[in-house]
Order: structure tokens, then sequence, then C-alpha cells
């Protein structure tokens, strides 16, 4: 069982900031590691995601606000969530997939931003 430690959910207010962390175990080779939150008629809708290669991606809603990184020292996967609006409350799921393309999800966290 692969375990995908995350922190860093919490309540803010609107245009305040929270950083997510993720950090799997070292034992797995990663292809792509990300986050991701409900979306109507999605279980799961990526939020940001960065490749091993270090190449990015971004929702629209999110663009130019959260900023996706990883510390290979650390093994740890940082999302810095910027100018955060009431829409951004969600759970938050780190997700990543494995070189031999298996999936694994953590449990999630709670980001709240009030109004």
């Amino acid at each position: 069982q692969v375990q995908l430690v995350e922190s860093g959910g919490g309540l803010v207010q609107a245009g305040g900031s929270l950083r997510l962390s993720c950090a799997p175990p070292r034992s797995i080779s990663i292809d792509v590691m990300g986050w991701y939150r409900p979306a109507p008629g999605k279980q799961r809708d990526l939020v940001a995601s960065i490749t091993n290669y270090g190449r990015t991606e971004y929702a629209d809603s999110v663009k130019g606000r959260f900023t996706i990184s990883r510390d290979n020292i650390k093994n740890t996967v940082y999302l810095q969530m910027n100018g955060l609006k009431p829409e951004d409350t969600a759970v938050y799921y780190c997700g990543l997939r494995t070189m031999s393309g298996v999936s694994y999800w953590g449990q999630g966290t709670q980001v709240t931003v009030s109004s």
C-alpha cells in the first residue's frame, strides 16, 4: 500500500495563502505528480501537476495564483496557493502516476476560503 503524506490545508480568508505538501515513498519511480480537486461531473479535476522532468501544467482557473514545485532532496511536492478565492474551497487530493502507469491517491486535505 503506497501512502502519500499530505499536509497544509486549513481555513483562510479570501486573498490569503496556503501551501500544500505531499511526500510519496522514495521507493517508487514517479512519472507525474500533482494536486486535484472535485469539479462538477468529475471526482477529481487537475489543479496543477509536475512531471519527473519538471514540466508543469495548471488549470486555467488557478494560473497566475498557484505554483507547483518539487524538492527532490526532501522528496516532496508543494502547491503554493496565493490569492485564494472562496471558489477554491475544496478537498485537495495529492495524486501521482508511476513510470509503470499505476496511480495512487492521498486521502485529501481540506482547504476552506472564507469571503
